[in-house]
């Protein structure tokens, strides 16, 4: 089910322009609170900011930094920059001065793409940035004139199908993150394997995302995958909320809904989840962290949705192994996506039989070519045709994998291996645990226990001592959490992840 593109293959033309010579460009494509764009208007507009970003100096494989809110103007400015064969840099409009300007220095950056109202941070950073030469500012007079003057056709830069397309940066949780170069193939490979052919993305579905367009899943399952089949999208610039969310989903009625764990938890503890009408919904998927499987039992006793577990990772592009509609195993990951090959392995890449657990090998045709400037990441992770990641995995006799953690996530206590999911998965069982992030922490005699950082939903007298004997009762004595930490809040990464090295550092 690879797909097998043309030596000269731009995506711009793939998910764009193909849909209006397919006949669908008076389709609806972005549908927003403001109105609806058809593909023949989201092609207008990308051409029109291919012109503008020419004219700014921006030429074949130069970086393109896109910081924008969903809505639009990204969609355009993202196939711009593909069209002209540029490469875009995605990043969150909402990042602060110093983060901007590491961002600036490390992918040297051509022009910036801003929004009004959060472009003061980019200026600022930009004072000191070498390579930028220009920040275009959406919803500025002089720009939108600019972009309103430009011709409304463009011929695609004839890229080649290996040429960089798009930089993905790693969700990881220490040190800056690091950028993984994707080609024009990875996308439209998993777009055949995964969207197509587990998801069957189809012309009469409707997408909506948590999760906004700069994080990979979302460029993929909110944005790709819906215009590779002349689907429609619903953008919006504020952040997701279950409220934002339910009203959302009530005036657009989607029939896709990407989500992440995070999000789920806050739907189905909203108080007013009982009342709502999702039957919209054909399915809603969830990555980005793993989805303890009383969190899947608890959505579908509210909601009645389908819910999709997978992984994928940014060197792969999307997800490589997913659940199936109608094949849902909670607690996994799910089986394969067709196209795919993984396997289990040891310390020293030997395959291991089922039911072990190992790290996660795979090989398809979406592999990134490497770390921008980080060739030893770069040697440790891709080795021939696969990647190597850190996550660690056990697969059944069925094929259905389970997620035990990152490799540096699963803790050695009292001899035995860990993964804090498990207890995390039990804690959120507990009525009082809102949410719950379980890490290890270096005591004393030099020995890792578990701590458990938990947002609470009921006052937190005793409850540290309840908490502790509620996983004793239910898992092996030794993978109680020997402290209960409270928080308002659970730190997070420049993905939403959480920031598991910062709680180990608490």
């Amino acid at each position: 089910m690879t797909f097998q593109p043309p030596e000269q293959f731009n995506i711009a033309d793939h998910f764009l322009d193909a849909r209006v010579r397919e006949g669908k460009g008076d389709r609806p494509a972005v549908l927003t609170d403001a109105g609806t764009l058809t593909y023949r208007q989201v092609q207008a507009l990308a051409n029109r900011f291919g012109h503008v970003l020419t004219e700014a100096g921006v030429g074949p494989e130069q970086r393109v930094m896109i910081a924008l809110p969903d809505g639009p103007a990204f969609v355009g400015a993202l196939f711009g920059t593909l069209k002209i064969g540029a490469v875009v840099v995605m990043v969150n409009p909402e990042l602060k001065p110093e983060a901007i300007e590491y961002f600036y220095a490390y992918t040297r950056a051509r022009v910036a793409i801003a929004f009004r109202d959060t472009v003061g941070s980019f200026r600022t950073a930009a004072r000191g940035a070498r390579h930028l030469k220009t920040i275009l500012v959406v919803g500025e007079q002089d720009f939108e004139e600019r972009l309103a003057r430009a011709p409304v056709t463009f011929d695609n830069f004839p890229t080649h199908r290996d040429d960089a397309a798009i930089w993905l940066f790693s969700g990881g949780t220490t040190g800056q993150p690091k950028a993984v170069v994707q080609t024009h193939t990875s996308f439209a490979n998993t777009t055949e394997c995964y969207a197509k052919g587990v998801i069957g993305y189809s012309e009469r579905d409707v997408t909506i995302s948590v999760p906004k367009l700069y994080f990979g899943y979302a460029t993929g399952s909110n944005l790709l995958f819906p215009f590779a089949v002349g689907a429609a999208t619903v953008l919006f610039p504020e952040a997701a909320t279950p409220d934002v969310l339910f009203r959302k989903i009530g005036r657009f009625r989607p029939t896709i809904l990407v989500n992440v764990p995070t999000m789920i938890n806050q739907m189905v503890s909203h108080p007013g989840a009982a009342a709502q009408d999702l039957y919209c919904l054909r399915l809603a998927t969830s990555a980005g962290e793993p989805l303890p499987v009383e969190l899947y039992h608890r959505w579908r006793r509210a909601f009645g949705v389908e819910l999709l577990d997978g992984l994928g990772t940014a060197e792969m592009w999307h997800i490589f192994i997913s659940n199936r509609p109608g094949q849902v195993r909670p607690g996994t990951l799910g089986t394969v996506v067709p196209g795919f090959e993984v396997k289990v392995c040891d310390d020293d890449g030997r395959e291991l039989p089922g039911g072990e657990v190992g790290a996660l090998w795979v090989r398809g045709d979406s592999r990134a070519i490497g770390y921008w400037q980080q060739m030893d990441k770069t040697k440790q992770g891709f080795r021939g045709e696969w990647y190597v990641s850190g996550d660690m995995v056990r697969r059944d006799a069925d094929g259905y994998f389970t997620y035990c953690g990152r490799a540096d996530d699963l803790l050695k206590v009292s001899g035995k291996w860990l993964a804090p999911q498990e207890v995390e998965n039990c804690l959120l069982q507990h009525p009082a645990v809102k949410e719950v992030a379980v890490v290890g922490v270096v005591g004393e005699h030099g020995l890792v226990k578990p701590h458990a950082f938990v947002v609470a939903t009921a006052a937190h007298h005793g409850l540290a001592e309840e908490l502790q004997a509620f996983v004793r009762e239910r898992l092996e004595p030794y993978k109680y959490p020997r402290e209960v930490i409270f928080l308002d809040a659970l730190p997070r990464t420049h993905l939403g992840k959480v920031d598991r090295a910062r709680l180990r550092r608490a």
